[in-house]
């Protein structure tokens, strides 16, 4: 336990930044799943709306430093990959 009123201080800001923290992890798994389900229905406009909206609470959660830059960088070339797939191919 924590004895210093700093380490006291420490511990009730890390607990506040661990909830925040998981809570954008959660939305951005969230929006995932969405993302996903619209791949999997085959909708290619939802699908890339979906995606936008993926990237831009990916962008967000790495300004503030919650998820490392090149881990959202990974995931966003991950999902845009799955994307890219659905598109029609030009002959």
């Amino acid at each position: 336990m924590a004895h210093s009123l700093s380490a006291k201080k420490r511990v009730k800001q890390n607990a506040k930044r661990r909830t925040t923290n998981r809570g954008r992890k959660s939305q951005i798994k969230t929006q995932i799943k969405h993302f996903e389900t619209a791949l999997s229905n085959g909708d290619l406009d939802a699908a890339s709306e979906q995606y936008k909206l993926v990237v831009r609470k990916l962008d967000k959660t790495a300004a503030t430093s919650t998820m490392h830059k090149r881990t959202v960088a990974r995931k966003k070339s991950q999902l845009a990959k799955r994307l890219n797939a659905l598109k029609p191919k030009k002959a």
